[in-house]
């Protein structure tokens, strides 16, 4: 069975502006609808962290408000309870590329605190963009980007069109005023073409072999875009 990897933070917290660290992890819509559609479609879903830690879902991603109501929190979080990869995790530093079709980055704010500067990661990006394999990336999880570094300093993905979590869904989530930084500055600052939709409406970006997208909602349809390029 062919498989597609997906890397996921291994972070708990997010560490605001002030020090506080706030609770978080991966948005658990953003696993569980590529979860099901990769799944569905015949492929392994194998999942790596930084150190082989257990991702932690945010809480907050499983509340009713964010799934559509109860039973779609319900359904999530049933979606979650069935990944037996969630639980046995690869280290990012024994994952092997070439056993994968695909590489997937799920968001929440965790990847904000680890994948952003990581650079075991930041050179599977590089790997992975460069490999032709397709290579999508969704919400907070654009963050990993950012470590995606080659030798001169230049960032892999400068040029790119890219969808990702916009400073106006920061702003509209509460936290554009108590981040330590924004995601969309960031990446426009790494020269990266961040191409922004309505907040909270689908939007997904093919550039080459690369698939993004901006917010929760995008995730189904990121992988849709994912399977289009598998074939």
């Amino acid at each position: 069975m062919p498989k597609i990897l997906f890397v996921m933070t291994g972070a708990d917290h997010w560490t605001l502006a002030d020090g506080t660290k706030h609770p978080t992890g991966f948005w658990a819509e953003e696993a569980a609808a590529p979860y099901e559609a990769f799944t569905a479609a015949g492929y392994e879903v194998v999942v790596a962290t930084p150190g082989g830690v257990v991702p932690t879902v945010d809480r907050s991603s499983l509340a009713p408000e964010f799934n559509g109501g109860q039973e779609g929190a319900d359904k999530v979080e049933a979606t979650l309870a069935s990944i037996a990869a969630l639980r046995h995790p690869l280290a990012l530093d024994d994952v092997d590329l070439a056993e994968y079709a695909a590489v997937f980055y799920p968001g929440g704010h965790g990847p904000m605190e680890d994948l952003a500067v990581d650079a075991t990661s930041g050179k599977l990006l590089i790997d992975a963009l460069r490999s032709g394999r397709p290579l999508a990336v969704v919400c907070h999880g654009p963050a990993a980007l950012l470590a995606a570094t080659d030798s001169d300093g230049t960032n892999a993905f400068a040029g790119y069109e890219v969808a990702a979590f916009t400073n106006d869904e920061e702003t509209q989530s509460g936290f554009a005023d108590k981040a330590k930084w924004l995601l969309e500055n960031r990446l426009v600052e790494a020269g990266v073409d961040v191409r922004a939709g309505e907040p909270w409406v689908p939007n997904v970006v093919v550039d080459r072999n690369l698939i993004t997208g901006q917010n929760p909602a995008s995730s189904a349809p990121l992988a849709a875009e994912v399977l289009k390029k598998l074939g």
